[in-house]
């Protein structure tokens, strides 16, 4: 049945045909829900009027849409709309290897990677019990960046009339389009001999129709062929399959492969694609020998057999000679090598303000960091080891976090508010999923994304092509969790690392975290999810038996034993005094391959950590506050006299609130208990502070006269963290985040007269946090992600009512000036805004917004900053500036000089 363009199937507006075969029409549709493009099959009406082959479709497609691998096209569902039956699914485009082979063979060096990534995508499918069936050139593309798409994965099966293959016929390639002479000698031209028999077909047939694909692209003729159906399917069953129109330069192994894919035997056939895509990789490498023009085989053995002979001999004599020592002798070790990389001419880095990091590509060969002018913008560069000069990759401003493909083709990274990839060799960024605050990512071998999409909450999933992401790991309140980030897949592509940087509420990030294993199948099918395996300072990677991470400044190497995920030993020393990006609080500024190339920036500690510096509008430094240290949340006082900010303990495992005298640029200390206490307040007079504290193993909340004299009164315990946040002008509440709710942020406020019942304020399924009166306590601006990035909106006091956007683009840590009649943020390129408000009538009402300056603010879970009364002067704690040009170290054979 044809469609016309612009009719609608639910959320899918029909664009144009795109093709037709025996499996049912093809048409580009756009999803006006997800504002995407896809790909709708409609089912032949046949085929939908039968309920009970539609009953088993139904299940084999849910089979099919659990796929989720780069190189095979994804299916996202089934449409119904009316008799209509449409599969929905990734519209690839590019061109089909089906028209590639029209204009000619394609080139070894061209076929072979092709090959490889159809192999995968097989490999993948049998893995999970799925056969394509009817793997063809027509069901294969390749997009413009080289990426391969197999088409069609497993329809063959779910299309047919019986659960197997029990007879030809019922191929629906033959049966839905016996008029269509051209689609069924195309199948039929690549069925394996089994299925031309009308047997039922395993994985060995898609072994087989992948050799006829791979021979048909490197001589660019079919392997078999007739004029008529029973003729082609007699040549599959009965001809020899000749490899002689093979190109002269196709390398013996890949002879040698179709040979094996291209056995009528069964058991003598290659039994898996994954051996196949071993062998074209071993090619491609270099491991496998090249071809030899040599002289015939009959030749060859005459000559070798004698010289063969003769050597082996000689071999056996000087084995016995030799032997004794030779076994006695124990190998040189491979040295270490150790190299500098200078940031580009006329950049820097700046890894500790930017997050750009550093990542080393898989195969080891290079690198990818961020670097930039100084005062400007970073942008990523690819550095390859054998080069003198890094690359730019355009299109990549800001970008943070960045991380490589298994293949080391692609880079992914975070920049915008957004989660992007982009060829390592230049090309456009696409993005693939929202992360407002990205906070690193990991990309598995079978096309998965588990990256960190705020500096809060869980990890999420996402397909390396795109969609839409879900939950990787969950939050776990009673355990004090908040923010899980820094994800780095293991060698089994199942299980990954990820870091819990204290909690969301704000607990001490830069001090102990816990690196716990995430599982891709999920808690519930995962015993192993959420187990410890280390406590560290920071991330954790995994590479040649050793977990690193650094500890106490030093990156530290810890046998790991991949197999029963545990360390196996004491950790041992690799480097001091390494680097680590501050607004995150645990990502230490290393990274290494599989193949034993170690990277990282030192200098940590060179500067004594960031400093509270006084700003005006226009962004001019105009004094500082104290000597630097590595200050958390920053509470000024009502009347600017006084500064409260939290210190950590020397042994860095917990902190203090202290108070400055501002204008005598005196610090003493507040708290004393040696648990956390991470965020202070002022009251409305100045005379008291309340603030959090871990002393009963969450953070609970207490209050104390701001001169530090008399005892501390509690003032709210219970079971979940929490963190205050704005006191109202009346003096009589105060409103705090809690983690526990369905985000594991919430807003509530308690009450500082009567029962102190906490009720409250803002508890949706998405984050809320960093709440503040206004000065008038009739409205609260606070930060939410239901938009899906953070932005900073109003909402009335105590409420219901309404809520206002006052953001444009994304933003955090909102503050009022004391007149009610500015709100101050921080935007996602860290340039500090202000908003015109007007909060006087019975609605709110949002001017003008302007950017003031940019800042160097030490981000993370903490406010990092607070507005003089007037709204004319900011206290920043700004982070420090050193060591942002010192060179990353690169380190060949790194464990080679582990001290054990």
């Amino acid at each position: 049945m044809g469609i016309i363009a612009g009719t609608r199937l639910g959320p899918y507006e029909v664009v144009a045909l795109i093709g037709a075969g025996g499996m049912g029409e093809v048409y580009r549709a756009h999803d006006t829900r997800l504002n995407r493009d896809v790909a709708l099959k409609v089912l032949p009406d046949v085929f939908a009027r039968d309920s009970a082959r539609m009953a088993r479709f139904e299940r084999e497609a849910k089979l099919l849409a659990s796929l989720n691998h780069p190189n095979i096209a994804a299916i996202y569902g089934l449409e119904v709309s009316g008799s209509i039956r449409a599969l929905v699914m990734e519209l690839v485009e590019g061109p089909t290897i089906a028209e590639r082979i029209a204009g000619g063979p394609v080139p070894v060096d061209e076929a072979l990677p092709i090959a490889r990534q159809v192999a995968d995508a097989v490999e993948y499918a049998h893995e999970n019990n799925v056969i394509h069936r009817d793997l063809k050139p027509a069901n294969i593309k390749v997009k413009a960046d080289g990426v391969v798409k197999v088409l069609d994965f497993g329809l063959a099966k779910a299309l047919s009339d019986e659960p197997t293959g029990a007879d030809m016929s019922n191929s629906p390639t033959l049966s839905m389009a016996a008029t269509m002479q051209g689609v069924i000698l195309g199948t039929a031209a690549y069925m394996a001999p089994e299925q031309a028999k009308g047997k039922t077909a395993d994985r060995r047939a898609d072994v087989w129709a992948f050799g006829v694909v791979l021979y048909e692209m490197l001589t660019g003729k079919q392997l078999h062929k007739g004029e008529t159906v029973p003729e082609t399917l007699a040549s599959v069953m009965m001809k020899e399959s000749s490899l002689e129109a093979l190109p002269k330069n196709t390398p013996p192994a890949i002879r040698n492969l179709l040979r094996r894919c291209l056995e009528k035997n069964l058991k003598r056939r290659l039994q898996h694609a994954g051996e196949a895509r071993i062998i074209i990789e071993d090619v491609l490498s270099g491991v496998a020998p090249v071809p030899v023009e040599a002289v015939s085989a009959a030749r060859r053995q005459r000559i070798f057999g004698w010289i063969g002979a003769a050597v082996a001999a000689v071999l056996l004599l000087a084995l016995a000679a030799v032997s004794f020592i030779h076994f006695r002798e124990t190998p040189p070790e491979a040295p270490v090598l150790r190299a500098t990389i200078l940031p580009p001419e006329n950049t820097t880095f700046d890894f500790v303000t930017s997050l750009g990091l550093v990542a080393v590509s898989p195969d080891g060969r290079r690198l990818a960091f961020s670097a930039g002018p100084a005062g400007g913008r970073n942008q990523l560069y690819i550095r390859p080891l054998d080069a003198l000069t890094a690359q730019p990759l355009a299109g990549t401003e800001g970008a943070r976090f960045p991380f490589w493909s298994p293949d080391s083709r692609f880079v992914g990274f975070f920049a915008g508010g957004k989660l992007k990839k982009i060829d390592a060799s230049g090309g456009p960024a696409i993005t693939l999923a929202d992360a407002p605050a990205g906070r690193g990512g990991t990309w598995s071998r079978d096309g998965v994304i588990v990256f960190g999409p705020l500096n809060s909450g869980p990890l999420q999933r996402v397909s390396a092509s795109g969609g839409a992401a879900s939950p990787a790991t969950t939050v776990d309140a009673e355990r004090s969790e908040g923010s899980h980030r820094m994800p780095w897949f293991l060698p089994d592509g199942q299980h990954f690392l990820y870091a819990v940087a204290g909690v969301a509420v704000g607990g001490a990030a830069s001090a102990s975290v816990t690196v716990r294993i995430g599982s891709l199948m999920g808690k519930e099918r995962d015993p192993l999810e959420g187990k410890i395996v280390a406590e560290t300072n920071s991330h954790a990677i995994y590479a040649q038996g050793y977990l690193l991470f650094v500890r106490e400044d030093a990156l530290m190497a810890q046998p790991f034993d991949t197999q029963r995920l545990v360390t196996t030993g004491e950790a041992v020393p690799v480097a001091e005094q390494i680097q680590r990006a501050l607004a995150s609080g645990n990502a230490g500024v290393f990274s290494a391959s599989e193949g034993g190339l170690l990277a990282f920036q030192g200098g940590a500690g060179a500067g004594g950590g960031n400093r509270l510096t006084w700003f005006d509008r226009t962004g001019k430094q105009i004094g500082m506050l104290g000597d630097p240290a590595a200050y958390g949340d920053l509470e000024l006082s009502p009347d600017g006299k006084r500064a409260s900010v939290s210190i950590p303990d020397q042994a860095g495992r917990a902190r203090d609130i202290w108070v400055y005298d501002v204008a005598r640029s005196l610090r003493t200390r507040f708290t004393f208990d040696p648990a956390d206490e991470t965020t202070s307040l002022w009251s409305p007079d100045g005379s008291r502070v309340v603030f959090n504290s871990r002393r009963k193993g969450h953070f609970d909340l207490y209050q104390k006269a701001s001169s530090g004299a008399g005892a501390e009164e509690v003032l709210l315990v219970d079971n979940l963290d929490k963190v205050p946040r704005s006191w109202s002008s009346d003096g009589q509440s105060i409103l705090y985040t809690s983690a526990g709710g369905a985000t594991g942020l919430d807003m509530f406020v308690v009450p500082l007269s009567g029962d102190r019942k906490t009720v409250p304020f803002l508890a949706t399924k998405f984050l809320e946090t960093f709440g503040q009166f206004s000065p008038d306590d009739r409205w609260v601006a606070y930060l939410s992600n239901e938009s899906g990035r953070t932005e900073v909106y109003v909402a009335p006091f105590p409420g219901p009512g309404g809520k206002w956007q006052v953001s444009t683009g994304g933003g955090n840590w909102p503050r009022w000036r004391r007149d009610g009649a500015e709100i101050f943020y921080q935007a996602p390129d860290d340039r500090l805004m202000a908003a015109a408000v007007n909060g006087k009538g019975a609605s709110f009402e949002v001017g003008a917004v302007m950017p003031l300056f940019e800042t160097r603010a030490m981000t993370g879970l903490r406010f990092p900053y607070d507005v003089f009364a007037d709204g004319q002067r900011f206290l920043i704690n700004t982070l420090p500036e050193q060591a942002t040009s010192a060179p990353i170290t690169v380190v060949l054979n790194w464990t080679a000089g582990l001290k054990k």
